[in-house]
């Protein structure tokens, strides 16, 4: 598998940067309360080297790095031993951290740079073995079942139950089946309908899977949505498997059931552990955006919330607000003149 360049940055920009915020090493906080996945974690000793990376694309960012240094002396405990500008074209910056605290480094910089994208784990980033993606909201733009429903008058009542269910409010399983089941009688030729008419990749979906599998990575497409809707996207984007739900057809028509097992965040889960025990070692990655991609993005290495449901955003160790998914190569250190674009 290919790794990742070593992070660079102008002498302009370790200069600049150096001066912001000076090199210092402080004890940790306490111990973690947010576990990751497998990662190559840097120990010294008792502590973690914990880094935070993150697309400072405000034009006021070297002022909100000075406001964070402000901050941290009155923080007892905690100190940034280095910043480096790893893209001063962007500019991407990379915060290091001594400690065991990986929350509280990333409530450090949600707290000043809260619309950036970012990542924040223990050990050196590098390129994944493994990615591992929800679908709807995530690697396309939209709720397929929302979408579906339009086509039979229902939209409106069918997507306030996804937001809820995507939102944690409603027991996922309960939720999905109450929606299919007021498609009943709608005709399966509404599906390609619907994937022609509504549905369509996010910004960077593509970029983001194809470049990855040129390096090595195994790419998994795993949805609490539907395999009619997901193994076209699947083709669309370059994912390798698919896993997700199938509703049942019958004569042409939509019965209100569906076909198999279900596929929900245990599954989700349970997709990566078994993904990830083939790999045998390396880092995964993992993005979604609801409640139901909860387990997946917590037992990710990198476990990205796109546009996310705050509580999958609380979960997550990494972030992308801006909509775009290339930046999760940005944030991984793969350069743009590496990335597979048609």
């Amino acid at each position: 598998m290919t790794g990742v360049l070593p992070a660079f940055s102008s002498a302009f920009a370790r200069s600049n940067a150096a001066a912001l915020l000076p090199l210092a090493v402080g004890p940790a906080m306490s111990a973690t309360d947010c576990e990751r996945g497998p990662a190559d974690a840097v120990d010294l000793g008792e502590f973690l080297v914990l880094i935070a990376r993150l697309i400072a694309d405000n034009v006021d960012w070297e002022t909100r790095l000075k406001e964070m240094k402000r901050s941290l002396i009155h923080t007892d405990g905690v100190e940034l031993p280095s910043v480096d500008i790893i893209d001063p074209d962007k500019p991407v910056l990379e915060l290091r951290i001594y400690g065991d605290e990986l929350r509280l480094l990333g409530n450090i910089v949600d707290a000043h740079f809260p619309e950036c994208d970012t990542l924040v784990t223990t050990g050196e980033i590098t390129v994944p073995g493994l990615f591992i993606s929800d679908m709807d909201s995530t690697m396309i733009g939209q709720e397929c079942i929302d979408e579906l429903a339009d086509f039979a008058g229902l939209k409106a009542q069918i997507s306030d139950i996804t937001e809820r269910a995507m939102q944690g409010e409603l027991d996922f399983e309960s939720a999905l089946l109450e929606r299919v089941s007021l498609l009943k009688g709608l005709d399966e030729g509404a599906i390609d309908r619907c994937l022609t008419e509504r549905i369509s990749p996010t910004p960077g979906a593509k970029v983001l899977t194809e470049t990855l599998k040129a390096k090595g990575t195994r790419t998994v497409l795993v949805t609490g949505g539907f395999h009619h809707f997901a193994d076209e996207v699947a083709r669309w984007l370059g994912f390798e498997r698919v896993v997700g739900n199938r509703l049942a057809v019958a004569d042409g028509k939509l019965t209100g059931a569906l076909d198999g097992p279900i596929t929900d965040a245990s599954t989700k889960e349970a997709v990566l552990r078994e993904e990830a025990a083939k790999l045998g070692q390396g880092a995964v990655l993992a993005t979604g955006d609801g409640a139901n991609d909860i387990p997946m993005l917590q037992a990710a290495t990198y476990g990205f919330a796109y546009r996310a449901k705050p509580k999958a955003r609380t979960a997550a160790n990494g972030r992308i607000d801006s909509g775009d998914l290339t930046s999760v190569l940005t944030l991984l250190g793969i350069p743009k003149s590496e990335w597979v674009e048609d």
